[in-house]
């Protein structure tokens, strides 16, 4: 061995040491990275509850905060910041009075809402925004759908670069029919995305609104591409999911593993009357049968 190489023996034998430990370590964090995440839909105010119980996030109101005056926005960012629970997800985008489909609509009002909100939810770490909003996006009685359609569309391109531009992805909702009479699934919801065909335009997949509409699971594998979010509650009494609790989440549950997805669902469950002993039971019970999901092919 030459000089030169001898100079350099201690520094190679610790670089291949340090190559060998994380190579050793890599799979294992990759691992733990891609576990889904279980988030709570919820307000400010719960942040502090939901971060004790022990969820991954907790996803904030769009609408509710949007209205907050700039002192009290100001507040919630300090309590948000206090706590430390991460906010990846939002949902109730737009107020239901703001139309975006009818005859002679101003979608101006709307899009200037959706600024407001996008810019807040900005400053909270927000990267998705559920876009549901059944009421601002409710075709009126007599209205031509096709004519509705084309509207919606519109709106779409129009606030899909506002949200790309804060780093946030629209996720389109597709909600069950007693809350609105457009985009009422997966499938519905994929042929608005793919009309729109925005990287910052995408869909959301909630087992609720497919479970009540009795939606085929395998919807979900057809809108692989587009899915970036998942809700779940229990389609009878929408409380959170639970073991054996009437309703047979498996189609759904074997449809995201078969997807390999690894992002987020969040429990949107309003009729749970005891979330400090449900919303725990509900979170191990997703990680239990959601665990171990391959990892997609892209």
């Amino acid at each position: 061995m030459t000089p030169r190489l001898l100079l350099l023996a201690p520094l190679l034998a610790l670089a291949c040491t340090h190559a060998s430990s994380t190579g050793n370590s890599a799979p294992a964090a990759v691992a733990a990275a891609g576990d889904i995440k279980v988030g709570r839909c919820i307000g400010i105010k719960g942040l502090a509850e939901t971060k004790a119980l022990g969820f991954d996030y907790a996803e904030l109101p769009v609408r509710d905060i949007a209205k907050l005056s700039d002192a009290d926005f100001a507040e919630a960012v300090k309590v948000h910041q206090q706590v430390g629970l991460p906010t990846p997800t939002a949902n109730v985008f737009l107020p239901n009075e703001l139309k975006i489909v009818g005859p002679g609509v101003d979608q101006g009002p709307a899009l200037e809402f959706a600024r407001k909100g996008l810019d807040r939810m900005a400053k909270l770490g927000v990267k998705i925004v559920v876009f549901g909003s059944g009421g601002a996006r409710k075709v009126p009685e007599g209205f031509s759908r096709d004519q509705a359609f084309i509207q919606l569309v519109e709106f779409a391109r129009k606030v899909a670069p506002e949200a790309q531009s804060r780093g946030i992805t629209l996720a389109v909702e597709p909600l069950k029919t007693a809350e609105t009479n457009t985009i009422n699934s997966v499938t519905e919801g994929l042929k608005w995305v793919q009309a729109v065909n925005h990287p910052a335009f995408q869909l959301m997949a909630d087992i609720y609104h497919m479970g009540s509409e009795k939606e085929d699971p395998e919807h979900i594998v057809e809108a692989k591409d587009h899915i970036r979010h998942f809700h779940i509650a229990n389609p009878n009494q929408r409380v959170v999911p639970l073991e054996n609790d009437g309703f047979d989440y498996s189609g759904y549950f074997a449809a995201i593993k078969k997807i390999g997805y690894h992002g987020t669902i969040s429990l949107e469950a309003p009729g749970t009357k005891d979330f400090t002993t449900d919303g725990p039971k509900s979170m191990a019970f997703l990680r239990a049968q959601l665990a171990g999901a391959p990892v997609a092919a892209r």
